[in-house]
């Protein structure tokens, strides 16, 4: 296999994982294509670490000693909700794996996972993350008003506070509004997924998070409606 491109210098990842096999690998794995990589074996320490604020991107596990994954992720969130995260979680565990993103993850990787997959997932966000905090600009559509200075959209006068995925997923379809946005674009688009092909729930699992916090009645979607068979569109 020939030597990847390194990436960008100074770039910080932040490993929490118990397995040792799982860490170290993972560890040898970002090194090589050229990462700044900070390992942690316990949950406490992860918590720690994690809320430094330090890093580019934390590679969480749901299971760990002390203090678990999703308490982890909340507490992060709660301290800053730009921060991307991508957890681990065993055996495709569907309960696991919503309240995860419920959580406040950007993306999931179930173990055993390969190791081009889950790379490919960090550096998607990774990339995505970059692009976004040069792009500013704030966005309006029919009541609401998504400012990504703050994390923060206007809904009929209403703030809300949201996660970044939760912006670039409405500020997104805003932009589109003249159509739907199917599943696999948001993948490419905002996910930065270069295989927007890829079995992931994250997408349905966020939208309908975003429409807890937008909609009056979010079992019957006004503001973002699916379009059958194609995707999502905002409404009015």
């Amino acid at each position: 296999m020939s030597r990847p491109t390194a990436a960008l210098p100074k770039v910080r990842i932040l490993i929490v994982e118990d397995e040792d096999p799982i860490r170290n690998g993972l560890v040898d794995v970002f090194l090589y294509h050229g990462y700044e990589v900070t390992a942690v074996a316990d949950g406490r320490e992860g918590l720690e670490q994690s809320l430094s604020g330090g890093f580019h991107l934390i590679v969480l596990d749901l299971m760990l000693p002390s203090v678990d994954g999703f308490a982890i992720c909340d507490a992060v969130r709660q301290r800053d909700r730009s921060q991307p995260i991508i957890m681990l979680t065993a055996k495709g565990d569907e309960d696991d794996i919503i309240r995860g993103l419920r959580s406040g993850a950007d993306d999931y990787v179930v173990k055993p996972f390969s190791v081009r997959e889950l790379v490919a997932r960090a550096e998607a966000v990774l990339r995505r993350s970059q692009k976004l905090a040069a792009d500013q600009e704030k966005v309006s559509w029919k009541g609401m008003t998504v400012d990504p200075r703050t994390l923060t959209a206007e809904v009929d006068g209403r703030p809300v506070e949201l996660t970044r995925r939760e912006l670039d997923i409405l500020r997104y379809l805003i932009r589109a509004s003249d159509r739907p946005v199917s599943r696999s674009e948001l993948l490419r688009e905002v996910w930065g997924y270069r295989d927007p092909d890829i079995d992931t729930r994250t997408v349905d699992i966020h939208i309908a998070k975003l429409r807890r916090k937008i909609e009056q009645n979010p079992d019957e979607p006004r503001r973002i409606r699916t379009v059958r068979g194609e995707g999502y569109r905002v409404g009015s």
